[in-house]
This record gives C-alpha cells, structure tokens and sequence, in this order.
C-alpha cells in the first residue's frame, strides 16, 4: 500500500489551566480549602495572605456567571522582551477587593484558631491498659498486643489463629504455638467491653452470656437458644425454636428480649478508634430572616490574597533599569510567570465562590419549602438538569459543587445530594418527590404491628391507596435504601 499524505482539519476542544484549576477547586470541600491554600502559597512566592481584612461584609448570593462553563481557552503569546511591566505593578488599592468576603453572622467560625477535636480514650488503648493487670511473661504480652492489634474497630478477632502465628514468627522472631495464641485470646475476651475479641456474633453474644450472672435459667436456655439454633434465631424463625428448646411462649419472649438486648458490636459503639474525628464543616448557612431565607457561604470559602508587594517592586525595580541583559530578562521572565499563576489562583477562588453561591442559591429556590418548614414531604422532585437549566452551568459544574458540599440550616445540616431526588406520579398525575414516598414508606413500616409486619405487597397496596402509583420492586428498592428488612425479620413476639 503507498503511502499518501493528507490535510485534515479538526475541532477539539481543551481545557485551559485555568479551566482546569477552576474544576479542581469546585471539588474540594471547605475543610480541605485552606489546606489547599496553604500548598499554593508554599508553591508560589507571588502568592500572599492579607496581613488585615478590610472588607467586612458577608458573602452573599452574588449570581455573576464566570465560571469555567465560559471561560475560553487561553494562549499564551506574550514577548517577553517587550513586556509591560505596568500591568503588573497595580496598586492593589485601585482593584476591588472582591474576594475579601466574611460572614459576620457566624463570628464563631473565624479562619482564625483551630476546630475543637474530642479527646478520650480509644478502643486498643483500654484494651492495652487491661493487658497491664494481667501477670504474663514477656512472650504472653508480645502476643497479647498482637492480638489486640488484630482486632478490627468493630472488637471483632476476624483473623486465623494461624495467621497470627506466623506474624508473630515472621515479624517479631517470635515462636509460638496455636496453642499458646488461643491460651491468650481466652484471657483478652474477659476484658471490657464484654464480647471483645469474638471470631464471629455467635461467639461474641455468647462470651456476653456467660458473664451475665443474674437469671441463672434463663441465661442458660439463652445460650442453648444460639448454641444450637443460631440460624433459625438470625431468620427469627422462632417456633422452630421454641419447638427444639420445648419452653413455652412467655420464656421464648423472655429469651428472646435477652438476645437482642446484646451488644453485636463491642468495639465501635464504646469507644473512638481513631485519633482524630471527622468534623463536618458546612460550607453554606441557610436561615430564616422575618421570614425570607438568607444564604451565605462560609467565610473560609473566602480567603485574604493578594500578589506579594515584593515580586511588584522587583518588576518596578526592573523598569528603572537603563541595561536589561539576558539574566535580567530571565528574572523577569520567572517573576512574571509566578505573578501570573497567582492572579489565575485569586480569580480561581473568586469564581470558585460565585459558582458556589449560584448553585445554592438555585438549589434554595427550588426547595425553598423544605428550607421553610424542614418537612421532607415538601421536598420536591430535583435533578442536577433543573438547577443546570437556572443557572446556565454544565451539569458536570453543578455535579461538582454538589460533591462533598454541606448546608446548615435550622432544621440540621446536609449534604447537598440530599436535596437531589427523582420524580414519581400520581394518580392524579402530578409528580412527587421519590424521598416524600421513602418517608411515607417509613411511617409506615414503623407504626405497622410488629407482631405481623407489613409484607412488600401489602406496601405497595398501602401506597397505592394513597395515590401513588409505584411497583412492587420499587417498594422493595425504596426499603433496602432505608434499611428495613424484609417482613420476616421485622417481626417481634
């Protein structure tokens, strides 16, 4: 085959780094803002904090659209041997310092000072300090903190005997036998909290019972009870229990209300097993004034840069120069390089800002009788399309602010997803949010009689009746999400 030459035009389209920088920061939550800031300014010398704020008006809902969606891709052809230096010698006092914003309304959450963090005792920590009252030799507590470091956040001991041998063998240069490994687990699981240490919820409800010493009796139908018939317990097939056990109605009920009053996760409902704790930090405020809500955005959305004074007067210094060599000239090359990154990063958190702001504010307009009342039956149907219609940005924009973004209002703070749900039909055909059917499935499954739970057909013809026109599978899908079991094990003696 001869090879042939041939002209082809194309038409793509690519991002400028600006458009890129302006995407990257949507993502990031206001917890990780500063963070961010705080690696652009150890990257860019340009790049400075305000000493003062001098602008001490909150942020509001500033609907200018700049943001990527219409930002045209850049070039850089600048000639670098006739630069205008004016351009980069402003005086910062002739610009408007629009990306000085605060919120006077939540002083307590001032970019100055830290954010509180609980302090206590972890879980292995008090695992640990119990070790201590317990005589063992040296080799018995080498395996004992390997033990304790193999049991997971939710105190359950989830690996082989076996395993732990050969960590032992392997990393300590310690030689141990199952035997002594298992001598040792038997000693941790009489620590507190009770069922520490358990291979599995059998074992742990078990290790629970038997250090319960009141109701002699019934503790001890209780551990026959899953002993010998944990499967049929866990699918609350209880008759077949009562059948084996051979005790009446009332003992079953008794036996049963013991079980469930056990703690299937000794670990994590007792203690905090990290260090630090994960704080949700909102990064917008809804509330209600004389009866209009007002929106404004967190103040550490907001932060004081500005273009370092003295990368302003090495430019000035530069233009008084009658000789300009090439090392000069590369100076200045560098210098304006960096002053330009940092002015990209200030319109970048500004824009960052505004589109945040728009969103929101699209997004409170649209549920505003959900930020009125905190009733989630008034929320109405909403996808990413709607508030990307309002406000004239690409869905991936609006996807975007709403990833890992939250919202403080009067009635709780959340997620911004939250606020995003699909439509369902009427019979009168009128289209209701899919979270008023969730709540409403909720009601009722939790006013239903336990004793005979709601199956999902009866669901169904309850919603139905209602008005809602929904399918068997999706009451079930809606059940699922909230976490309801099936029928079976909803049920109660």
């Amino acid at each position: 085959m001869a090879l042939q030459q041939r002209l082809q035009q194309k038409l793509q389209q690519r991002l400028s780094p600006q458009q890129i920088q302006l995407m990257k920061l949507l993502q990031v939550p206001t917890a990780n803002l500063e963070t961010r800031i705080k690696e652009e300014l150890e990257e860019n010398p340009a790049l400075e904090l305000e000493p003062e704020r001098f602008d001490e008006h909150a942020t509001t809902t500033d609907e200018s659209d700049t943001t990527a969606d219409h930002l045209e891709p850049e070039q850089d052809t600048t000639d670098y041997d006739t630069i205008n230096v004016s351009d980069y010698i402003q005086d910062d006092e002739n610009e408007p310092g629009d990306y000085r914003l605060k919120d006077d309304h939540i002083p307590e959450l001032s970019t100055e000072g830290s954010l509180p963090l609980q302090s206590g005792t972890s879980f292995y920590d008090a695992l640990l300090d119990q070790l201590q009252v317990l005589n063992l030799s040296e080799q018995q507590q080498i395996i004992a903190e390997q033990v304790v470091g193999s049991i997971d956040e939710d105190g359950y001991l989830r690996r082989d005997t076996s395993a732990m041998v050969d960590d032992l063998a392997f990393r300590q240069n310690v030689i141990a036998t199952n035997a002594e490994v298992e001598a040792v687990i038997s000693l941790i699981q009489q620590f507190d909290p009770p069922g520490v240490a358990a291979r599995d919820l059998r074992e742990c409800l078990l290790i629970q019972l038997r250090r319960r010493p009141e109701q002699e009796a019934l503790v001890e139908v209780a551990i026959r009870a899953l002993t010998d018939y944990f499967d049929e317990f866990s699918k609350r097939h209880y008759d077949k229990i009562q059948k084996g056990l051979s005790i009446t109605d009332e003992e079953l009920k008794d036996v049963v209300a013991l079980i469930t009053k056990l703690n299937p996760k000794p670990g994590g409902d007792n203690f905090d097993t990290s260090a630090e704790q994960q704080y949700v930090l909102p990064d917008f405020f809804v509330y209600q004034q004389a009866g209009k809500l007002e929106l404004t955005l967190n103040a550490r959305n907001a932060p004081d840069l500005r273009i370092s004074e003295g990368y302003r007067d090495m430019l000035k210094d530069y233009e008084r120069g009658a000789k300009k060599d090439k090392r000069q000239k590369e100076a200045v090359l560098f210098i304006k390089q960096k002053i330009d990154a940092a002015k990209w990063f200030i319109d970048a958190i500004r824009q960052r800002q505004q589109t945040l702001l728009l969103t929101m504010r699209a997004i409170v307009d649209h549920q505003q009788a959900f930020f009125l009342s905190g009733d989630e039956s008034e929320l109405r149907p909403m996808i990413l399309k709607d508030i990307a219609q309002v406000t004239g940005l690409d869905i991936s924009t609006v996807s975007r602010v709403a990833n890992s973004k939250y919202v403080q209002t009067e009635f709780g703070t959340f997620r911004l997803k939250f606020f995003f749900n699909e439509a369902l039909s009427t019979d009168s055909g009128e289209e209701v949010s899919t979270r008023e059917v969730k709540k409403m499935l909720g009601d009722l499954i939790a006013t239903e009689n336990k004793q005979h739970p709601l199956s999902d057909d009866q669901l169904t013809d309850l919603l139905q009746e209602k008005g809602y026109t929904i399918a068997r599978r999706t009451v079930a899908k809606y059940r699922e999400q909230l976490n309801y079991p099936v029928a079976r094990l909803r049920r109660e003696l």
